[in-house]
């Protein structure tokens, strides 16, 4: 080894040694006889000095190195001066001095400051991501990765899971994404397709006994961009036999509440997950995935503002919509008229963005006797306000928003307005993790353009048992066994008991409109399975990227991924996707249209 320790393990009980340290040049300052060198590896960083009169050859050597240089240093560990400790360092006790130095490897001057938590240009960093990952923030997000995916593989194993990979090169089929598709040198003009996720092949192991199955997987999805999303990405795939929807549930909570609190620095504020029906989580946070951090809800208010006077009201809840009412307490304290105005005018541009036609706002009298001030408190007589304010539990100053529409355009409102309220109020710590988990999905969607229904999970998603005669009377009202846990916002996981029977299969088949000539083409090897002896069961697939990015407080997964593509799909460090030798091209059997 080059080292004896790293430049993060010494401490004052080691002064007094000699040691070895290599790693990077973090800084390097001269004070003519005296130069200090901060060297940084990954465990990190120990103060080195180098004296001009006990060390003249290394002093020498410390003359020319410069940042991001790779150095090797042997010296005597020593207690700093006193009053010259360093406490943000856990080095900060003591440093090294140097006795020899050699210079393993110069560098060039960096594109930018390694040492630096400065905001980068993120295409500069992702061109240079090997020197962006030295960063202290990047290692960090990285090696806490590494952790949650250990504590992961442990966990499962010390509850009878095997670990299994299944293969990249598989066949296309409709998981709701564009697949990325592989063409076949050895049978021209045919394809394979990289998954989306193993879903197939994780319920063939179930029929082929495993019962506990995982797998650290790595998931391709051709879609848009953005900030929770990369063409590439891991999840934990996972699935169990002999179970119902309440055992995987309960699985991954205890597994995720040890992530959270042994893992990571967070603290849990949910504990524990709370169970939330998709229709009221629609209801109240206008989300599948609300963020739990912060208590604001929307309450259905559809009679007393139909009682109103405002026209709006009146007609929207005539037409069979709703009228939902959002309390922020204190959102409204020691805020004048205008300010309260301007509020408004902000967030009802968010509503119209959302495609409301207006926000509504309303707040109770400051002071006994008072009226109330807003947009539309000369619409309600005071006993109508009284009585509005009394079911929203509103007090002096408190502020109250409205919308009423559709309601796609209501829960779109309802989300957008929540999440930007929490924000300018500070309420979404970062430091906290709230999970919850969202059940009672409906099984189908409508699809009017199409005249059937789709899946709203996944077409081997199993009906709630008792929801079976709903899928010949009435298929709208039939509830999926799915569950998806949110976080913070996210939807981190989601997952389903599956259909282990073959006909209701082909029953689900028969309702999206899938022909049973194509199922059978498409998924013909699972349909024969299940005629083999399949068990129940059921699984899940969080996220690893989205749960790390929370845990690490990062609002991006680029930033926990050690080699990221842009927010346009692309490679910026290696230069992909890039074009192929037209011979290459030949092998395949494959003529571009267009070569422009």
């Amino acid at each position: 080894m080059l080292k004896t320790h790293t430049c993060g393990e010494l401490r004052a009980e080691h002064a007094g040694q000699t040691v070895t340290l290599a790693g990077w040049v973090n800084r390097r300052r001269d004070q003519g006889g005296l130069i200090f060198i901060d060297l940084r590896d990954r465990w990190g960083i120990t103060q080195v000095t180098i004296d001009q009169a006990t060390a003249p050859d290394a002093h020498a050597i410390a003359d020319q190195v410069r940042s991001e240089y790779v150095i090797q240093v042997t010296g005597t560990v020593r207690l700093r001066p006193a009053g010259m400790e360093n406490p943000a360092m856990d080095t900060g006790e003591i440093e090294v001095e140097a006795s020899a130095m050699v210079i393993l490897n110069p560098a060039k001057t960096t594109p930018f400051l390694i040492y630096s938590d400065d905001k980068l240009d993120e295409a500069l960093r992702l061109k240079y991501r090997y020197l962006d990952l030295r960063r202290q923030r990047m290692q960090r997000n990285i090696i806490l990765r590494h952790r949650v995916v250990k504590y992961i593989r442990d966990f499962l194993d010390r509850k009878g899971f095997v670990e299994i990979e299944t293969p990249i090169l598989f066949k296309t089929t409709p998981e709701g994404a564009r697949d990325y598709l592989v063409p076949s040198r050895v049978h021209p003009g045919q394809f394979y397709a990289l998954p989306q996720s193993p879903q197939q092949l994780k319920q063939l192991l179930m029929v082929a006994g495993y019962e506990r199955y995982f797998q650290i997987a790595r998931c391709f999805r051709d879609e848009d961009q953005r900030g929770d999303r990369q063409p590439e990405f891991t999840q934990l795939d996972l699935e169990m036999s002999f179970v119902e929807r309440e055992d995987i549930m309960a699985l991954i909570e205890e597994m995720m509440t040890g992530i959270v609190e042994q893992v990571s620095d967070r603290q849990l504020v949910t504990k524990p997950f709370p169970r939330i029906k998709h229709h009221d989580a629609l209801e109240k946070y206008g989300s599948d995935k609300p963020d739990l951090r912060y208590n604001l809800e929307w309450v259905d208010v559809s009679a007393l503002a139909a009682a109103s006077s405002f026209g709006v009201f009146q007609e929207s809840v005539r037409a069979g919509n709703k009228v939902k009412a959002m309390r922020i307490p204190g959102g409204a304290a020691g805020q004048s008229n205008s300010q309260l105005k301007k509020l408004h005018q902000e967030l009802e541009a968010l509503a119209r963005d959302k495609g409301a036609k207006g926000l509504a706002w309303l707040t109770p009298a400051e002071d006994p006797g008072g009226e109330p001030r807003g947009s539309i408190a000369r619409f309600f007589s005071p006993e109508q306000a009284a009585a509005l304010f009394a079911q929203l539990g509103a007090a002096p100053g408190d502020l109250i928003l409205f919308v009423t529409d559709t309601p796609a355009i209501v829960y779109a409102v309802q989300d957008a307005i929540r999440r930007d309220v929490a924000e300018r109020m500070g309420l979404a710590d970062p430091r906290q993790i709230a999970f919850g988990w969202i059940i009672d999905f409906p099984l189908f969607e409508w699809n009017a353009e199409e005249n059937r229904w789709d899946p709203s999970h996944h077409l081997f998603t199993a009906p709630m048992p008792e929801d079976l005669p709903l899928l010949d009377t009435d298929p709208g009202r039939a509830r999926g066994q799915q569950y998806d846990l949110c976080c913070n916002g996210y939807e981190v996981a989601g997952g389903s008991i599956r259909i282990h029977r073959r006909e209701v299969q082909e029953k689900i088949f028969g309702l999206i409109g899938l022909d049973l000539a194509v199922a059978r083409e498409r998924f013909g090897h699972m349909l024969e399975a299940f005629e083999y002896g399949t068990p129940p069961h059921g699984g899940i697939a969080p996220g690893i990227d989205r749960l790390v990015m929370l845990l690490a407080g990062e609002a991006n997964i680029r930033e926990v991924m050690a080699f990221p593509k842009s927010q346009q799909a692309a490679d910026l460090m290696a230069g992909a996707p890039s074009p192929v030798e037209p011979k290459q091209l030949e092998e395949l059997h494959i003529s571009l249209l267009n070569n422009a």
